[in-house]
């Protein structure tokens, strides 16, 4: 069985976001005989209703790691062996893979998206009419993208906690 809980978490620095996540995540029920405890934290909404949570326990990882999940989505995996599969949990090739279009699409629009990531990365909530002003046409639409950023930025936090957590990923947008 899934319990799953709808939570808003705001906060302004990265310490922050581990310790709100942390204590949270203290609070789940132990599993009993070998049978764990499920959890799903609903944490944002996109602007076409797709909710974006977080999925805990993950089933390579142990401790505090979640993964990020967006309901109604399907992204593309290609293992080691090039076996290609879909679920609803954006990688990081898919996020930097989509910018990477919308880059080729339109890259004066690419440099004012850059920006949005820029505030995410430092902890700042963004104001949901932004990401209205974006036109791409390639890809997923903005607000899910940066919303999925977010918690992956999050995720990485965490599961590199004593190491540069979010700029992994952010390096490899930056790179895009």
């Amino acid at each position: 069985m899934i319990t799953i809980h709808t939570v808003t978490i705001i906060e302004k620095t990265r310490a922050d976001y581990r310790r709100t996540l942390t204590e949270l995540f203290l609070s789940e029920a132990p599993g009993a005989a070998g049978i764990p405890t499920k959890y799903e934290y609903n944490v944002e909404t996109d602007n076409a209703g797709n909710i974006i949570y977080l999925k805990r326990p993950t089933n390579l990882n142990k401790g505090f790691d979640f993964e990020v999940r967006v309901s109604n989505m399907r992204f593309k995996h290609i293992n080691k062996n090039g076996r290609i599969s879909y679920s609803n949990r954006p990688s990081h090739d898919n996020i930097i893979d989509n910018l990477a279009e919308k880059k080729a699409e339109d890259s004066s629009q690419f440099t004012l998206l850059l920006t949005v990531i820029d505030a995410i990365f430092n902890c700042v909530e963004i104001d949901p009419q932004i990401y209205c002003k974006f036109s791409f046409r390639s890809g997923y639409p903005v607000d899910m993208i940066c919303k999925c950023i977010k918690w992956l930025f999050i995720e990485q936090d965490i599961t590199y906690w004593n190491w540069s957590g979010r700029n992994m990923l952010y390096n490899g947008i930056k790179n895009v």
